[in-house]
């Protein structure tokens, strides 16, 4: 049995065929089918099905997975430990963030982080929390930038800033008026809301729990972009939240829609995210070391709530 060998069986696990495998693990099909043979020879099992379209795992395929993942990673434990010890800060680093943060923290921070750590090649996608917790187990991504609490115990986070929300309200809303807003001026049916799947929309629900509709010809609309919501509130077609960060990039002559909270600020708490195997330590200290020296000057508020996007439990900092 060879790392070689585990890793190939990993690859046909992932791809669920064989040739697509042996293309992302750079090696011919023919070579690949053959040590993954050998590998079941050796064991006297059967991994995969092959008979199935797509391939599948056996039972016993399905547990020498799991162990193969586990083995695989503790090899290039190996490497990560041998970077640390020289100092080292280099190589591929695959980094998931969640919609509602990538237009606004990733400006604030990239351009130095790359400038300090030049041989660091950067990956970045776009992903749903779901998506980043996803690809974090299936070894796809070294870390994350999301909403937390996630209440996963697989995934270790780091909390990295608090984001207040701050409320948009057009001039022909019953709270333009108002210097500033409460929780308790909310009603969840004269918001408008991001579409299912952002962890932002079920932080803006939790704020507005238990809260009675005050009009029963209310308008609802769920989008997947932010500024789609200030465009319609601007319509007069409802009001909406929106994180702190995005309020700054606004053009001057929306900004007088903006209301801040009075009191206790509702917030989120953004947190760098990553797997409790995960190897790439000193690329994580990097990362959150470059976002710290950064978003103390973008973000200044005091005594904030933290909402959680997961359930209606809230803490005061």
């Amino acid at each position: 049995m060879t790392i070689t060998q585990l890793k190939y069986v990993l690859a046909v696990a992932e791809y669920k065929n064989f040739t697509q495998a042996a293309e992302h693990s750079f090696v011919t099909q023919p070579t690949l089918s053959m040590q993954i043979q050998k590998l079941e020879e050796e064991l006297e099992v059967t991994i995969f099905n092959r008979k199935k379209k797509p391939i599948q795992l056996t039972p016993i395929g399905e547990k020498i997975i799991q162990q193969a993942r586990l083995i695989v990673d503790e090899s290039e434990r190996i490497n990560d430990i041998v970077d640390q010890q020289k100092g080292f800060i280099g190589g591929e680093f695959k980094l998931g963030i969640i919609p509602t943060i990538m237009p606004t923290l990733l400006p604030i921070f990239l351009k130095n982080f790359l400038k300090k750590y030049p041989k660091v090649k950067l990956i970045i996608e776009e992903l749903t929390t779901e998506e980043i917790i996803k690809k974090l187990s299936e070894g796809h991504l070294d870390v994350g930038i999301a909403a937390t609490p996630l209440e996963n115990e697989a995934i270790k986070e780091r909390p990295i800033y608090y984001e207040p929300f701050i409320g948009f309200v057009s001039s022909e809303h019953r709270l333009f008026n108002k210097p500033n807003i409460s929780e308790e001026d909310l009603d969840i049916d004269d918001v408008l809301l991001l579409e299912e799947g952002h962890c932002f929309k079920n932080s803006v629900i939790n704020i507005c729990q238990n809260k009675n509709t005050i009009d029963n010809n209310h308008f609802q609309l769920e989008s997947g972009n932010i500024y789609t919501l200030v465009k319609l509130s601007k319509e007069g077609l409802g009001m909406t939240l929106i994180p702190y960060l995005h309020s700054l990039e606004l053009p001057e002559q929306d900004k007088q829609y903006l209301k801040e909270f009075s009191n206790s600020v509702p917030a989120r708490e953004v947190s760098i995210i990553y797997h409790k195997s995960q190897l790439k330590m000193q690329l994580i200290e990097a990362l959150k070391t470059t976002i710290d020296g950064v978003i103390r000057g973008a973000i200044s508020f005091h005594d904030v709530k933290i909402i959680s996007p997961l359930n209606k439990k809230s803490v005061e900092i």
